[in-house]
């Protein structure tokens, strides 16, 4: 495929200075061919793809260990297929919803075929869907920003078979949604065609990021430089203009649909967007991220746990294309996903700011695609010390040795170390404490009908399908002191409610949740699955006398 504005070429002008051909922002002097019409492009990206699927896909449903955040997403897209609104609760700002509307469109056909099994762990397959789509945006967008096939397939490796991309986009998060729509942005942003639709459809692609989750309007200014550099000079302000435009007029439908609910300012009996962004901005921070025994050191020792090789190679592959991006094509072509990966790094080096675990999703396929440039980068740098006209023969073989020289070395330290942690994911299975605590209280109850339980959300949809009234019956742990209309059906409190599943996470945030608490002080176990702090526990709450001890 050729450029859509083609040299001018006029018998008046010698052919020694003729226009220079058009090589857009990035340049190049051609834009790479598409991907549906190179047959190797083709068979590169489908069979990584092949092995992307397979490696997620093992052993999804038992690893990592059921969250909290995937029960509440994935019981969230269940009330909006039943109907029940936006939420299984009351509906507040947290996140805009259309996050697990998308959600609900991937699970409707299975949920229809078998409603049983729409519980966490056996949704969690739909996530290899976004998962499949995203990695092909890679390469596609690798290609676009002229990485070169290995490296644009390097890319695409490391976005999909990094061990930490494997437990993290296994997962039902929002996040994983946003990432898709953001790469949808970017590719069509780095459309070799520069059609003026394409950039419009980047910024409704950037709109739908925002509202899937609203994280990602941080890095819509890396999306802008790459759509400036990757548009044509004479259309570039009309094509940014109707980005902009088209982004944000469908980014002001989730404020304007608060303003049409009377529930964009506080008031009286209802809740707000505005309390909803207040929150999000004043709520506690996890410290400094390289301050020991803080939690976002906790955290970023998590990712680092999965894999070093993603984080800091990308991290200083960013750094690198940046300071090379007045003398380098590759990193005048990358400057946009190095833009993203400096912006998200600096945020996520606040000196109180709050770092969640999924956190680094958002990073991760621009991790990888200037991992992999910086990769090329240097390649290329070190092979054209060995160019000699005289001695091509020589020169093409030496090429070649010190190639596999270097990629046999980097396989060498990355292999063994991404060996263990995707043998973790695809061999331990984490969830059993979780499926045993469901099946006993789907069969050890006697009336689940007439029984009120505490759980965490990733159990929520099991109890809700074994029998349990969905926000009445079986209730979400954080409902019991938060949601006006759950407590009010609570007149005495703890005392109302017959067990509490003391998960980790219930455990954990008990401390600021006064019936949750007490629930727990004033019960008993009556079953116990798994062991050390991953433990479940099944209490029976005692209204009369003194229970035979809180959980620890």
């Amino acid at each position: 495929m050729t450029s859509t504005l083609s040299a001018v070429t006029t018998p008046q002008v010698p052919a020694q200075r003729q226009p220079a051909p058009d090589t857009g922002s990035a340049g190049r002097t051609a834009p790479p061919s598409r991907l549906r019409s190179s047959r190797t492009d083709l068979l590169l990206c489908g069979v990584l793809l092949v092995a992307i699927l397979v490696v997620q896909g093992w052993n999804i449903a038992d690893y990592p260990t059921l969250s909290d955040d995937e029960g509440t997403y994935l019981a969230q897209a269940w009330a909006v297929q039943e109907g029940r609104g936006l939420a299984h609760y009351t509906y507040w700002y947290d996140h805009p919803p259309l996050g697990w509307i998308q959600i609900a469109l991937l699970t409707w056909i299975p949920s229809m075929i078998s409603p049983e099994s729409m519980t966490v762990g056996s949704m969690r397959a739909t996530m290899l869907v976004i998962s499949g789509i995203s990695a092909v945006l890679v390469y596609v967008l690798g290609r676009r920003l002229s990485l070169p096939r290995w490296a644009a397939g390097l890319g695409m490796v490391f976005f999909g078979l990094s061990p930490l991309s494997v437990v993290l986009q296994r997962e039902i998060f929002l996040d994983n949604l946003a990432v898709m729509w953001t790469l949808v942005a970017f590719t069509l942003a780095a459309s070799p065609s520069r059609h003026l639709w394409h950039h419009f459809g980047a910024g409704i692609a950037a709109a739908t990021a925002v509202l899937t989750k609203e994280t990602m309007l941080v890095i819509l200014p890396a999306l802008l430089v790459t759509m400036w550099r990757h548009s044509h000079k004479d259309t570039r302000k009309f094509a940014v203009t109707g980005a902009i435009t088209a982004c944000t007029l469908i980014g002001f439908s989730y404020p304007l649909f608060a303003l049409l609910k009377g529930e964009l300012l506080p008031g009286g009996g209802h809740v707000s967007l505005w309390d909803g962004v207040k929150y999000q901005m004043t709520r506690p921070g996890s410290g400094f991220i390289l301050d020991q025994g803080s939690g976002s050191w906790g955290v970023f020792q998590s990712w680092l746990y999965y894999d070093r090789v993603l984080p800091l190679g990308g991290l200083a592959g960013a750094l690198l294309l940046l300071a090379t991006w007045r003398w380098s094509v590759t990193a005048r072509a990358l400057a946009g996903p190095a833009l993203t990966v400096a912006i998200l790094a600096a945020l996520a080096l606040r000196p109180n700011g709050y770092l969640p675990a999924m956190y680094v999703i958002q990073a991760l396929p621009f991790l990888a695609l200037v991992l992999a440039g910086g990769t090329a980068s240097v390649a290329h740098a070190v092979l054209r010390r060995w160019r000699d006209p005289d001695e091509r023969r020589w020169q093409t073989g030496g090429r070649y040795t010190l190639a596999v020289v270097l990629a046999i070395s980097a396989g060498a330290y990355v292999v063994p170390r991404w060996y263990d942690g995707a043998r973790t994911a695809v061999t331990v299975d984490a969830n059993a404490p979780y499926q045993a605590a469901s099946k006993w209280l789907s069969t050890e109850v006697a009336d689940p009908e007439d029984t009120r339980v505490l759980v965490d959300d990733a159990m929520w949809l099991d109890l809700v399908h074994a029998g349990y009234r969905p926000g009445l019956g079986v209730i979400w742990f954080y409902k019991a002191d938060l949601d006006p209309a759950v407590t009010k059906t609570m007149p005495g409190g703890w005392r109302d409610i017959d067990y509490v599943v003391a998960s980790p996470t219930v455990r954990r945030d008990a401390v600021d949740l006064p019936n949750v608490k007490a629930a727990i002080q004033h019960s008993k176990p009556v079953a116990v699955f798994g062991t050390g702090e991953d433990r479940i526990e099944i209490r029976q709450i005692q209204t009369t006398g003194t229970a035979a001890g809180g959980a620890r």
